[in-house]
């Protein structure tokens, strides 16, 4: 049964509410708070907001308006630990003891942090201090945080609510929560703590930041992207970012939900991926492109190969055959660097049946042309601009960047060769992200690459007087020509999908 069908029987009624998100009258979802509006982005809704294991204030002022900028809220009060002094001593004297075996590549996570431990406890015993045993632990635990963790950052990292993690410096933390950035009272005891933390970071995933190398990209084991640079370059101060990823990957009827698809898009993307169109996601940063890159993915049928390449690994495939290779940078000495643009030719010798690039961002694109248009169909990719239009000039733009001195129509020719569809996602003020455009690349006319849009975000509707974006992507009525090689795969496509209102979608504009 293709995704069409499926969605299309599970279709709901207003007699059939969803048993999933259907509430009583006068009942609130478990994550809700009252009165608070739905922003249409994703991931779901949290909690009240809670900072340094504390619920957010109340009386007044729920503490999700505070939080969440519905009220007026105080700046964040600086927090003041009276065992930070403690703390400190007993970390540098943790350095002393095990520093040389803080990295210690035959040490597992666990062998470590029971040896910390071990260590720690003899440290606070002999600062002999009036503690209980409760009070002792939880001390012992939050050094251990500060050493062997994230610090302050780690009730951060375990919130599922929070998607980005922003410290401009150590006593500067903002955190992105339902597409809304806040401030936290969070914060580390000073610099060196915070470059404890980055370079604990680092230098799991094989990296390395110091005054010769002060910026990096890198991960956490969960998979969640990391950037992180430093002084001189950082003039306040180290500064991280951390862009989370949720342990479950977004399914395409989670993004339906939130109502950043349409059905009717959702059934022609999945149609698209199966027929081995060449599909490109498009748009800002922080739009989405990685989740709706994995939701995409998932439409590849299990038994067909996949490479990923990407800079630090984000996807989360669940196809079993998958070849995962992420770029290296250079050592110490300057050598040893392997690029995008050195995988994906490498690639082509690994007999792939699809191609998937995390993203395009220099003179790889034009190697991802030459597969595309070699025989690797099926490819996925995402690059960053602000509409269809502007994609294509981009990557026209990074083609040059190849340096190999090609006439503009000539890169023009294999873009409009190579590429079938535009997936155009966009973040709106009130943070919900939403796919705006699915467009095909027709062809040339002359020396401009013509476009056409099957799908576009209707602006039309305005916005609610919470500020939610009411409008929602329709159907532009015009039938695409990739729907004849859907239909020679042998997939069926309803070309009624293409009409406006024949499946709306169930929540528009991102309102559940």
């Amino acid at each position: 049964m293709s995704l069409y069908d499926r969605l299309n029987a599970n279709r709901r009624t207003p007699e059939s509410p969803d048993p999933a998100t259907h509430v009583e009258p006068g009942e609130l979802p478990a994550w809700a708070a009252p009165d608070q509006p739905d922003s249409g982005a994703f991931p779901p809704p949290p909690p009240v907001f809670v900072e340094n294991g504390s619920e957010a204030p109340t009386g007044s002022q729920s503490g999700v308006e505070v939080a969440f900028g519905l009220a007026e809220a105080p700046p964040p009060a600086p927090v003041v630990d009276p065992l930070a002094g403690v703390k400190e001593k007993a970390a540098q004297e943790l350095f002393v003891r095990i520093g040389t075996r803080l990295n210690d590549s035959t040490l597992t996570e666990a062998q470590l942090h029971e040896l910390a431990r071990k260590e720690l406890a003899e440290i606070v015993a002999g600062e002999q201090l009036a503690l209980t045993i409760a009070e002792r632990n939880r001390l012992i635990d939050d050094i251990g945080a500060d050493v062997l963790g994230y610090g302050p950052l780690e009730p951060l990292l375990d919130d599922e609510n929070v998607t980005e993690i922003m410290v401009n410096r150590f006593d500067n933390i903002y955190v992105e929560v339902r597409g809304r950035i806040l401030p936290v009272a969070t914060r580390f005891t000073g610099e060196p703590q915070l470059r404890r933390v980055i370079e604990r970071i680092v230098a799991r995933v094989g990296r390395r930041i110091d005054e010769s190398s002060p910026m990096v990209d890198a991960r956490l084991q969960d998979g969640s992207r990391v950037n992180a640079i430093i002084p001189p370059l950082a003039v306040d101060g180290s500064s991280l970012t951390i862009r989370k990823f949720a342990a479950t990957p977004y399914t395409v009827t989670d993004l339906i939900g939130f109502g950043s698809l349409s059905p009717q898009v959702a059934a022609v993307l999945d149609a698209a991926v199966k027929a081995k169109l060449n599909v490109i996601v498009s748009g800002g940063t922080g739009t989405g492109k990685t989740t709706l890159l994995n939701v995409l993915s998932a439409f590849i049928p299990g038994d067909e190969r996949i490479v990923t390449i990407e800079d630090a690994v984000e996807l989360q495939l669940q196809q079993e055959h998958v070849v995962r290779l992420e770029s290296r940078p250079p050592n110490i000495e300057g050598r040893g660097e392997v690029t995008i643009r050195d995988l994906v030719r490498n690639s082509l010798r690994m007999r792939p049946d699809r191609i998937v690039v995390g993203e395009v961002r220099g003179a790889e694109s034009l190697d991802m042309l030459q597969a595309m248009n070699t025989g690797h169909e099926g490819s996925i990719s995402t690059v960053h601009a602000n509409s269809p239009r502007d994609a294509i000039s981009r990557m026209e733009t990074l083609v040059l960047m190849a340096g190999m001195d090609l006439p503009l129509r000539a890169i023009r020719e294999q873009i409009a060769s190579a590429v079938d569809v535009i997936v155009q996602i966009q973040r709106h003020k009130d943070g919900g992200r939403r796919v705006t455009h699915v467009t095909e690349v027709h062809g040339m006319e002359g020396d401009i690459i013509t476009l056409q849009d099957a799908f576009a975000f209707d602006y039309s509707s305005g916005f609610d007087p919470e500020g939610r974006m009411l409008g929602r992507i329709k159907p532009t009525g015009v039938r695409p020509r990739f729907a004849e090689r859907i239909a020679d795969a042998g997939i069926n496509l309803p070309m009624s999908l293409f009409q406006e209102g024949v499946f709306d979608d169930p929540h528009p504009g991102g309102t559940r």
